[in-house]
């Protein structure tokens, strides 16, 4: 039976990277555990007057390359096994593009669409308070997730420093710019998903004339799917939490964005076919696909009906082991999401970089050094699923994996 947690999923991925690199079993079982499990609850004045409990998570997975790093998402599904393991992946990512962090996650379960503005204010600053001993920008730097943004971490940034008695910045990354946000860091994990889609293109021998299906048209997918659309490629298909739409000749994104714009969402845009239940998406006829929703989306009940050739993976766990072994079969390239997505943290690093030094680079800046961090990360990924002949999510893992170890071993085990 196919599993669907996230964290044992983690678990197999590592195992299965691990296999190759033939490591001391120490090792093994310290770079497989989390260093810190964090689990707060804590109290929230509503507007109504009463007070709601709410229960909130920080995992700090590893640190033996650098600080913690990593998002920081309100949602009704979060766990401690879900962010678990994306504090997991968070370390492999930061590990196979080389940037000195480790890895890290948080969560808050709630639902932000039923909550206002000041609730979501009093729950931001009163969880921070109380996580003001495990973050720090020489510590754990946290980031905008799923239901975050530049608002949330302006809160955070200000509460930390008023805990901390003088402004610190650096906390969190994915601010504002007047608060020392860095360019292009908002459409950075898009950017990502763009290069490596277009370097694939190059590998497969492939031109621009391709059609894209975009699920999960957030932060992630919209970049995505503009920037894509910027370099020739049509969008067939895309969807959110309302509905998806398809379109065999092509959504007018501007009109789309003008639309969410005005309404919040995808419901009743008129420029496509709705496609109901909106999972259905992803079985559309399209060249390329984009999960960059939530995790476990491409299962074994639907990865034999995907017909894109191209996978590129937005969000962080949407295809499951089992689901990936079919794609495998089926001939299908997979960009795995610790590379495909890692265009996020990248510049969240930049933007850190500039913090400690009081700088802002301009965009043109920090585009051009997404670009020379990332595609030397995808080059190497190729290279080695081609001499080792495994998939490339297996040889993304093995690089990021033995880079970890190398710092691990290098440490060794304190006293």
């Amino acid at each position: 039976m196919e599993n669907l947690n996230p964290y044992q999923i983690t678990q197999k991925l590592f195992d299965k990277a691990a296999n190759h690199l033939n490591l001391p079993s120490w090792v093994r079982e310290v770079l497989k555990t989390p260093q810190r499990n964090v689990s707060i609850d804590f109290p929230v004045k509503m507007d109504d007057g009463s007070v709601k409990i709410f229960t909130g998570y920080r995992v700090q997975h590893n640190n033996n390359r650098g600080p913690y790093k990593g998002g920081l998402r309100f949602s009704p599904e979060v766990n401690l096994d879900e962010v678990r393991a994306l504090a997991s992946w968070m370390t492999w990512k930061t590990a196979l593009v080389d940037i000195p962090f480790g890895g890290a996650k948080g969560g808050v379960l709630c639902d932000p669409s039923k909550m206002s503005q000041g609730e979501l204010e009093r729950m931001t600053r009163r969880f921070t308070f109380q996580l003001r001993d495990v973050i720090g920008y020489h510590v754990d730097i946290p980031a905008p997730d799923v239901n975050t943004n530049e608002q949330v971490m302006a809160w955070i940034v200000d509460t930390f420093s008023m805990a901390a008695g003088e402004g610190v910045f650096g906390v969190v990354t994915g601010k504002p710019l007047h608060l020392g946000g860095s360019h292009g860091r908002t459409e950075a994990t898009g950017r990502g998903v763009m290069i490596t889609t277009m370097e694939a293109l190059k590998d497969l021998g492939w031109d621009n004339n391709k059609t894209v299906i975009v699920q999960g048209y957030g932060n992630v997918g919209s970049h995505a799917a503009r920037l894509l659309n910027e370099k020739g490629l049509t969008i067939v298909g895309v969807s959110d939490r309302s509905t998806a739409v398809y379109n065999p000749k092509g959504i007018d994104l501007k009109k789309l964005d003008e639309y969410i714009a005005k309404k919040g969402f995808i419901k009743g845009f008129t420029g496509g076919k709705h496609i109901s239940p909106k999972e259905k998406l992803l079985e559309m006829e399209a060249d390329i696909l984009v999960p960059a929703a939530m995790e476990n989306q491409i299962t074994t009940k639907n990865a034999n009906k995907i017909k894109a050739k191209l996978i590129v993976e937005g969000a962080n766990g949407p295809t499951t082991p089992e689901a990936d072994d079919i794609l495998t079969e089926k001939g299908v390239m997979v960009i795995p999401d610790i590379l495909a997505n890692a265009g996020g943290v990248i510049v969240s690093y930049f933007e850190w970089v500039q913090n400690i030094q009081r700088e802002q680079w301009p965009y043109e800046v920090v585009v051009a050094k997404l670009e020379k961090k990332l595609i030397p990360a995808y080059k190497a990924v190729i290279a080695l699923a081609k001499k080792e002949k495994v998939r490339l999510r297996t040889a993304a893992y093995i690089i990021a994996i033995g880079r970890v170890a190398e710092s691990t071993i290098s440490r060794e085990i304190f006293p």
